[in-house]
This record gives structure tokens, sequence and C-alpha cells, in this order.
């Protein structure tokens, strides 16, 4: 059944001309002129083929039609407000489901996520490894976390100026950790792994060094498990995006103002 097209801001100004009978009170209220009130009145009057008021010598008054469609139309506002009501309670909800990379989510994103919830004991978090690409259609996402050079089609901010760190203990050998997001191609290689988090690890126990974001070497540098021996600019940062549906969300704003420190 094909829907009537319903004139909503008309309907708006009859409902606050009908409880004022007075279009300068409802311009008032609805912050215009009585004169829009007025074309506002007379074009629904137009659409609908009846007239709603009528000057008397005691005021505006409502005519019969008027008073007829009166009564549906505020139980009609009430449903409107309460379908907002629900739709903003679905919004806010307290549970936000993050991807991020497995060394992310570990050393940068879950100390930070713990914060945050201490502060709302009601806030509940799904993080979920993310070590390749995103798909926000095909998973019941909010948020990601990438290691890219933008944030491609989705909103997003960065969370970090892409510097690269070269970390390992001063006693520790000096041969190269080799991760995905840093191909040695030069020197002697003595360690591939799977992330940045495990090249740190493994620069840790003296195995070597490895060249890894800053961001996620920060707390190893500050707890003296690694030292910071040079840093580099990087081509790729960490980005904290979500499709612009997601990134509107009150509690998504909410939780990148406090992953970015804003």
């Amino acid at each position: 059944m094909k829907r009537t097209h319903l004139p909503l801001n008309a309907l708006r100004v009859f409902d606050a001309a009908a409880r004022h009978l007075s279009f300068t009170r409802a311009a008032d209220e609805l912050a215009v002129t009585p004169a829009a009130v007025g074309q506002q009145v007379r074009a629904l009057e137009d659409t609908l083929g009846v007239v709603l008021f009528r000057r008397t010598t005691r005021g505006l008054e409502l005519t019969p039609e008027g008073e007829t469609g009166l009564e549906p139309l505020r139980r009609g506002f009430l449903e409107f407000e309460e379908a907002v009501r629900a739709m903003r309670a679905g919004q806010t909800s307290k549970t936000l489901t993050i991807a991020a990379p497995r060394d992310v989510a570990g050393r940068w994103l879950a100390p930070r996520l713990a914060a945050y919830a201490a502060r709302d004991p009601e806030l509940r978090f799904v993080v979920l490894a993310a070590d390749g690409g995103i798909d926000f259609t095909e998973a019941n996402l909010d948020l990601a976390i990438l290691y890219a050079s933008g944030p491609g089609d989705n909103e997003g901010v960065a969370l970090d100026d892409g510097t690269l760190m070269m970390v390992g203990r001063e006693e520790g050998g000096a041969e190269a950790i080799a991760w995905p997001g840093w191909a040695v191609t030069e020197g002697p290689r003595v360690l591939t792994v799977a992330d940045a988090g495990l090249a740190i690890d493994a620069a840790a126990a003296g195995i070597g060094r490895a060249t890894v974001p800053a961001l996620l070497a920060a707390g190893d540098i500050e707890a003296r498990r690694v030292a910071d021996l040079g840093r580099q600019p990087g081509e790729r940062r960490y980005w904290l995006v979500a499709p612009l549906p997601q990134w509107r969300q009150a509690k998504v704003r909410a939780v990148v103002a406090v992953l970015t420190g804003d």
C-alpha cells in the first residue's frame, strides 16, 4: 500500500496554532514569524481541501474539521516521539564492538578501554581480531583500527603521526626482526614474526632489533623492556575508522573522543 505524503512541518504548525489559538503565540513557540505560521496553515488547508481555522470577534477558533483531526494528530506526534526515543536508546546502547590488530588491542587499546569503562560500569566492549582487512558490511562492527596510509572509504581519525621506532636491548643482538609491516631487505635478519607486538617481545628478549610503530612501543619503552634506538617517519599510521552511519552514533563519538584524547 502506497503511503500518503504527509506535510509534517505544516501539521506541526497547525498543532501549535490550535493549542494557542493564536498565530502569534504559535510563531513564538516555533521561532518563526506569524506570517510563516499563517502561510503553513493556508498551505495545509489547500492540501486537505478544508478550512481549519476561522476568525471571530473572540479571536481564532478551530472549525469542526480542525477539531476532528486534532486529537489523532496529537496521538501521532506522541508516537513519533516514542519512535525517536526508541531509536536513540538503541543508538546509545552501552555495548560497542571494535576490531583491531591483536598487538594494538593488547598493547594500546585494552588499557584505554579499561580506563574508560572504569568511569561507567555499564559500558561493555567487544574487541575482535582484525589482522587483515575489515568489511563493515559482513561484521557487526561499530569501529575499527587499521594500520594504513589513510582511512580509505570510511570516516576516520589518525591515532599517531606514523613515526617508526627501532627498539631493542642495549646488550642485545643487532640483527633485524621482520614483521609484515617492516620487511627486512638489507643486512642480516634473525627472525620473522606475525606482528609488531611480537617483534617488540623478541627485541625485549635480546634476539635482535625491531622497527615498529612508536605508538605500540611507548609502553615497553616506559617499562624499560626495550630501549629507543632511533626513529624515522613511516608511510602508514594507525587509523580509527567507521562508515559514516556508525561514525555519527553518540556512543562511537564518545569512544573516539576518549581514544584520541579530545
